[in-house]
């Protein structure tokens, strides 16, 4: 049975839905195993270390622009089609969503495709931060936060089309796209090197630049063998999140498709890679600071990404490969929040520690106060 028969005997919904189950897993195998996270990348470049977290940032970013202008030039896939080039879009939004969601990752310690991972891990301030920005990006989708993404989004627009498209405004096409990617995978493969990435760091981050580049063909594909119109996307993680939390509070549930099968295919995924790694441990709150620090942090993030149009991966990975433009100044909003958001609130308290341990002499009461615990990843 082909794939065009497929979607005639079980319609394009399930399909999607499998699909979405499919990539969803693979990306939470391989993000799992490299540890593939857009806050620690960019805390080791503001920190100028530039070792396995950017290079593993590098090549999944690089793959992904790889493999999606690769399925363009091959005409498997139609950027202009997609919502993120052909609709009108929001400068404003970008920025200052990027912002937000760049301060918040860095307060909870991961991006929400990070979250998604640790949860399936263990990592108990993972899962309720998760669930945090989840109802804070469906309140800023199509409840009270609404009316201030909707207000700031109008700020400055930008008209869909070539306009939206870095690759038609540069003149530079797919062909520039693909050796844009290319020059960037060597970079990320020169850090790789440098810093010493084992196996699953490479394999790993380059499968998960892979698995965004398959969901856009996925969907390309199902979209121009279906009846019936069928948007085409990439991997996100707001959105969807914000659909899961519908499913369960809500009736009648969001209809099925590639995002239903995502989350919990990422998870999956995420567990998978635990078990091999052995990498399952439950891990909760140390105390009331680190709480708060989490809830401020997914509040911002969920609020962000809608803002700005995606998370990490959905704008700086999913939305970057097919240069969008709103794509790209929210991933640089996301690195420059992220910066910040270390200067001002963990430079601080890593100093006021480094202070404590040297004039403590074995004290430890000297420094009860200050979360010690400010700059361990979750």
């Amino acid at each position: 049975m082909n794939f065009a028969s497929l979607i005639e005997s079980h319609g394009e919904q399930a399909v999607l839905a499998l699909g979405g189950l499919v990539i969803g897993a693979l990306f939470g195998f391989f993000a799992q195993r490299s540890k593939f996270c857009l806050r620690s990348a960019t805390l080791e470049f503001w920190h100028r270390s530039f070792g396995k977290k950017v290079a593993v940032w590098l090549l999944a970013f690089s793959s992904a622009v790889v493999g999606v202008q690769w399925l363009i030039l091959s005409g498997n896939m139609d950027a202009a089609s997609t919502r993120q080039i052909s609709a009108t879009g929001s400068i404003s939004g970008a920025l200052v969503g990027g912002l937000l969601f760049g301060v918040g990752m860095v307060l909870t310690r991961g991006c929400a495709s990070r979250l998604l991972v640790l949860s399936a891990n263990g990592n108990l301030r993972a899962l309720l931060s998760g669930l945090i920005f989840a109802v804070t990006a469906q309140a800023a989708l199509g409840g009270a936060l609404a009316p201030w993404r909707e207000s700031i989004s109008s700020w400055w627009t930008v008209d869909g089309g070539a306009a939206r498209d870095l690759l038609a405004l540069t003149h530079v096409g797919p062909w520039g796209g693909l050796a844009f990617g290319l020059l960037w995978l060597v970079a990320g493969l020169y850090f790789a090197v440098r810093s010493g990435c084992g196996l699953w760091k490479w394999a790993g981050g380059i499968g998960a630049g892979l698995a965004v580049a398959a969901g856009w063909g996925f969907n390309y594909w199902v979209s121009k063998n279906s009846f019936e119109v069928v948007p085409v996307q990439g991997l996100t993680f707001s959105g969807p999140s914000a659909e899961w939390l519908m499913r369960v509070v809500a009736s009648p549930a969001p209809e099925i498709g590639f995002n239903f099968g995502l989350v919990p295919g990422v998870f999956l995924g995420s567990f998978l890679g635990a078990w091999v790694g052995k990498d399952f441990v439950l891990e909760g709150f140390r105390d009331g600071y680190s709480m708060r620090r989490y809830i401020v942090g997914a509040v911002l993030m969920g609020f962000g990404a809608m803002l700005a149009g995606g998370c990490a991966v959905g704008a700086g990975i999913t939305g970057g490969a097919i240069f969008a433009l709103t794509a790209w100044l929210a991933l640089a909003g996301m690195w420059v929040g992220a910066g910040l958001a270390d200067r001002l609130v963990d430079a601080p308290t890593r100093a006021l520690v480094s202070h404590g341990h040297r004039h403590a002499h074995g004290h430890a009461h000297t420094h009860d106060h200050a979360p010690a615990h400010a700059g361990l990843a979750p």
